[in-house]
């Protein structure tokens, strides 16, 4: 008895163990990604990735997508944002909805599209309630809803963290004559 016990407790240090070397093998990589050194931000981003790291799993998503750090492969930036967001992770539902829509990494499919923004959506990601929004006005991969479009774009233009970015390059889009952005700042005010 005492043997399993000692077992048990050994195992449950190397799975916490474990777990903290990807969170700082994120942490590590995060800040090297973010000063723009890719090359070394790339392999802390993936043996943390290969541990389940779902933070870690998308911004390896985001090296493939970009070519950061490594050759751009679309499969691949398919499958680690695939990972994350089985992880409910919104930014990678996010990406993974942009991958549907675009056919990037995997075949188009603008239901999945409008299933993965939706996700990360009510999860409160302004980038993706703005798709969603549009996804709503324009019939795709849901029906089209005009009054579903404008809450969500208003969700998306009144997020606390995205909002306001998004609210101001709608206006400059429109300023510069995009009719799109002109007709969602119209349904908005509405």
């Amino acid at each position: 008895m005492k043997q399993t016990i000692m077992t048990l407790l050994a195992l449950l240090i190397s799975i916490a163990a474990s777990a903290q070397s990807a969170d700082k093998l994120y942490e590590e990589g995060k800040a090297l990604y973010d000063a723009k050194n890719y090359t070394q931000a790339f392999p802390k981003f993936k043996a943390a990735a290969e541990k389940g790291h779902r933070k870690a799993q998308y911004r390896l998503g985001r090296c493939y997508e970009k070519g950061h750090g490594t050759d751009g492969d679309e499969v691949k930036a398919f499958q680690w944002y695939t990972k994350s967001a089985a992880q409910d992770y919104a930014k990678a539902q996010y990406q993974l909805g942009q991958c549907y829509k675009n056919g990037e990494g995997t075949e188009k499919n603008v239901v999945k599209a409008a299933e993965y923004f939706t996700k990360a959506a009510k999860q409160d990601n302004a980038d993706a309630q703005f798709a969603l929004g549009k996804c709503y006005l324009k019939g795709r991969g849901v029906p089209a809803d005009e009054a579903k479009a404008k809450t969500w774009f208003n969700r998306a233009v009144k997020n606390e963290k995205d909002g306001k970015k998004i609210l101001e390059d709608l206006k400059k889009d429109a300023a510069n004559g995009d009719e799109k952005a002109k007709a969602i700042l119209a349904l908005i005010k509405k």
